[in-house]
């Protein structure tokens, strides 16, 4: 197998794997207006003409760096003024910019005017990515009834009918809360029928009408029987579902069985920081998967709990209206695809002098090619846009340099200019402090800004290294800093006219099995202005959904246009603390914490190529984990070591003796490899070693290089 995927055929002047080649032939292009002679040779000239702006805008990065730990070192007492002036000498800060307005068009309705959660799934398990494309739909009662979102009392394969009961009351205020009527509650209707296409409700013989007639939108039945009423809210539909032969209904006057709501209204389909692809086979992967997906055509056999099953994208879904016509809405989530950024190269394919592409040219020119094929079905994007969000950029040059890679995409797939829209992930500090510079690069293309917490505060630890030790992790989302990069965010995209056009996006709810927490604080993420916020399941994506029914977003974004202000000092201010006073106690808590986190993701992406997945904390808390996570927890005890905090030994045993907690967290996974106590022979243990101290030189602090190249070591 190994040299099969090794292979390198010469295509012009590219080496080109074996296997990607095959898939672009006999694949990717097929049945597309594009033939492979072309795509090859617009590929390859475009990777010669953009190659050396990639080298000189990473180039740019470590000149940048070096200048701000240059004055650090210099300035050993912190003033916010000269900083900022130093920071605008070396090309670092921006000038203000003028007003403008985003020009986007041809943006669907998901990203523009429906406000609602947004999953992010690994690209390389196509049944996630099959989940997560039709999660658009959940089913409130499985949600309320499966988490701890109404208590935590243990479950098992019986129904609890108390538990039961606390899901249909949860439901019926939820629907007096978002569906009220004029006269009476949903807990006493007792005849729910539609006559005429219109909705006719009772309590004994008396009539009920809607608050807010326009909230019901139609019916669904089957033989002349009533299946489904349709209800709409802040542009998001719930179904009553009537089956009053479901156990869920029994003794349900109206037969209700269950709320099924829209959901997770978009979905990132990810090739960047979820997965583990280090190489042509693993890349192809992902393309294959995203290619069905466009296609339409993506299919998966497994089996669970002995049942086999097969997953495969949801359909349309269809009404009735209260008029008597045909209504239908979109079965799936509309996807958007994350590239990687400008920094990784791929050996996938080669230049010819042998030394790798840049893999986000390379993530451009293919997942955009998939995208042909919906661009003639419109069954992801009825508009005839491809979106596609980029991460991991510095500042407006490397934005406009993404709109650069976009156009030479466009040209030689031939499609209209500015049809691939982009999402720019404001997660770099030199991005959210010129964030308004970087909107304004792509004001024809942008559909998407987001906020992330755990990579911008890793960028802020290695940007800011030398300017002293950092504050404890925990108590870094109390940190200055952090309250202002959230409220700018929100802030500049109104600004650039973002509401009704365009995503103004919030982080991920991390811990997937803390739905009673999250439906009690991720509130705050609507209230705040985001029209869409990241979730970890579809069962989450349901839950939040009902923040969106409570809180109308464009509403919210009419109260606090004007109110926000723009804060470039408190953005700038760094989390350090000038005379740390820890106790031995807290720093290897502190330690234990970070290291524990460290070596639980990275033995799964080393050992077995898993890029995300539901990691145990210290505690045993699982916790999504992906390499923004790993990011800061390695820069944070690269920055105490630093600053003598912390010693090399001690950390090394603190590795040592989190190893062990690990392996013994994972011994039920039979095909688990242990790191202890042959600490020299585990990849995965020395990887997470380097990453904490090498951890100082890494670009940007990022953790790619180092994962990459030891999980290629792995692999072969």
């Amino acid at each position: 197998m190994n040299k099969i995927k090794n292979q390198y055929l010469l295509v012009g002047k590219l080496f080109v794997s074996k296997i990607l080649y095959n898939f672009v032939n006999k694949e990717l292009l097929k049945k597309t207006k594009i033939k492979s002679k072309k795509f090859w040779s617009g590929l390859e000239k475009s990777l010669y003409f953009l190659r050396d702006k990639n080298e000189k805008l990473i180039e740019t990065r470590k000149e940048l760096q070096n200048h701000i730990d240059e004055w650090h070192l210099k300035n050993k007492k912190f003033n916010i003024k000269k900083y900022k002036k130093f920071l605008l000498e070396i090309g670092y800060l921006k000038k203000q910019t003028s007003n403008f307005k985003i020009q986007t068009n041809n943006v669907d309705n998901e990203i523009a005017k429906i406000p609602g959660p947004q999953l992010v799934v690994p690209i390389s398990n196509a049944r996630y990515a099959l989940n997560a494309a039709n999660a658009r739909w959940g089913s409130l009662y499985d949600a309320l009834y499966g988490t701890d979102a109404i208590g935590s009392e243990k479950l098992d394969n019986r129904y609890n009918p108390v538990r039961g009961g606390k899901v249909i009351r949860y439901c019926r205020d939820f629907l007096d809360e978002i569906f009220p009527l004029k006269n009476g509650s949903w807990k006493k209707i007792n005849s729910l029928k539609i006559i005429d296409h219109k909705l006719s409700l009772k309590i004994d013989k008396k009539n009920i009408k809607l608050k807010e007639p326009k909230q019901y939108k139609g019916y669904r039945s089957v033989d002349k029987k009533l299946k489904g009423v349709l209800l709409v809210n802040n542009n998001l539909h719930v179904e009553l579902i009537i089956n009053p032969y479901a156990f869920s209904a029994n003794n349900d006057p109206i037969g209700l069985s269950d709320l099924v709501i829209e959901s997770a209204v978009s979905t990132i389909i990810d090739h960047e920081d979820s997965v583990a692809a280090v190489d042509a086979e693993d890349k192809v992967l992902g393309y294959r998967n995203w290619l069905g997906l466009m296609k339409g055509d993506l299919k998966v056999k497994f089996e669970k709990l002995g049942k086999k099953y097969e997953r495969f994208l949801n359909s349309d879904r269809n009404y009735i209206s209260s008029k008597g016509k045909g209504i239908k809405l979109h079965g799936r989530a509309l996807l958007l695809n994350r590239n990687v950024g400008h920094l990784m190269k791929t050996p996938a394919v080669l230049f010819s002098d042998k030394s790798q592409i840049p893999e986000g040219i390379l993530d451009a020119f293919i997942t955009s090619a998939a995208c042909l094929h919906d661009l003639e079905l419109k069954k992801n994007s009825r508009t005839g846009s491809i979106y596609i969000v980029k991460p991991k950029m510095h500042g407006p040059d490397e934005v406009a340099f993404a709109d650069e890679i976009f156009s030479k995409v466009e040209e030689v797939l031939k499609i209209k200019s500015n049809t691939i829209k982009i999402g720019i992930m404001d997660e770099e500090r030199r991005t959210s402090s010129n964030l308004k510079h970087c909107i304004k690069k792509v004001k024809k293309r942008v559909v998407f800004i987001n906020t992330g917490f755990l990579d911008r505060t890793g960028d802020e630890m290695h940007t800011s290294m030398e300017a002293g030790p950092m504050m404890k992790k925990g108590d870094m989302k109390n940190s200055n800093w952090i309250k202002a990069y959230e409220n700018n965010n929100v802030k500049i995209g109104l600004e650039c006219g973002f509401s009704g056009k365009a995503q103004i996006g919030k982080g991920m709810w991390a811990a997937p099995d803390k739905m009673q927490d999250m439906l009690s604080q991720k509130i705050e993420h609507p209230k705040s202005g985001a029209n869409c916020a990241w979730t970890p399941s579809p069962t989450a994506a349901t839950l939040h959904a009902m923040h969106y029914h409570k809180i109308n977003v464009f509403d919210v974004h009419k109260k606090i246009e004007k109110k926000l202000k723009f804060n470039l000092d408190g953005l700038l201010s760094i989390p350090i603390i000038s005379k740390p006073l820890w106790s031995i106690d807290e720093i290897r808590n502190e330690l234990e914490n970070n290291c524990q986190g460290i070596l639980g993701y990275v033995v799964r992406w080393i050992n077995s190529g898993i890029g995300c997945s539901k990691v145990p904390d210290i505690n045993n808390i699982g916790l999504m984990e992906d390499r923004a996570t790993l990011r800061i927890s390695s820069q944070h005890i690269a920055n105490w070591l630093h600053h003598n905090i912390c010693t090399t030994f001690q950390v090394l045993e603190t590795l040592k003796k989190m190893a062990k907690i690990v392996d013994d967290q994972n011994k039920n996974d039979q095909n688990y490899e242990k790191m202890s106590p042959n600490f020299d022979n585990s990849i995965a243990f020395k990887t997470a070693c380097d990453l904490i101290f090498k951890g100082k030189d890494q670009p940007s602090g990022y953790t790619e290089p180092l994962l990459h190249a030891n999980r290629y070591l792995k692999k072969n």
